[in-house]
């Protein structure tokens, strides 16, 4: 990524991340469709070639989302000790939905984080 000589206020990378704006203007849409990336913002014109976010929004929702069911699978067994088809019936598709929901929002705020600390691969000699 080239250095920006474009001039707009800093945003917040969180906010803009969740909210799926984009990193430079927070204006324009990051996301065309549920994940993919626009080729650049239609407010300011942003190239967004630069986003690579890898797999770090996976690892965190995998982290985050797993907590947050296998607690409530454990709380439930525990207490209630439904039959397993109540788990899958009940958390199958909570599992999905907010894996899909809280992958967008780290996606989006990883390019964020990306764009404003000017990220770039990693390289031995320049």
């Amino acid at each position: 990524m080239s250095e920006d000589s474009a001039q707009f206020p800093p945003v917040d990378p969180v906010k803009t991340g969740i909210k799926g704006c984009c990193p430079r203007c927070g204006n324009g849409k990051l996301f065309d469709g549920l994940l993919g990336l626009k080729p650049r913002c239609a407010s300011c014109g942003l190239d967004y070639s630069f986003a690579d976010s890898g797999d770090g929004p996976a690892v965190f929702v995998i982290l985050i989302v797993g907590f947050i069911i296998i607690g409530m699978v454990l709380w439930l067994q525990v207490n209630y000790g439904p039959p397993i088809w109540v788990h899958i019936l009940i958390f199958g598709p909570l599992t999905i939905i907010l894996s899909l929901l809280t992958l967008r929002w780290f996606k989006g705020i990883l390019i964020a984080m990306q764009y404003r600390h000017n990220a770039r691969e990693g390289r031995l000699s320049d």
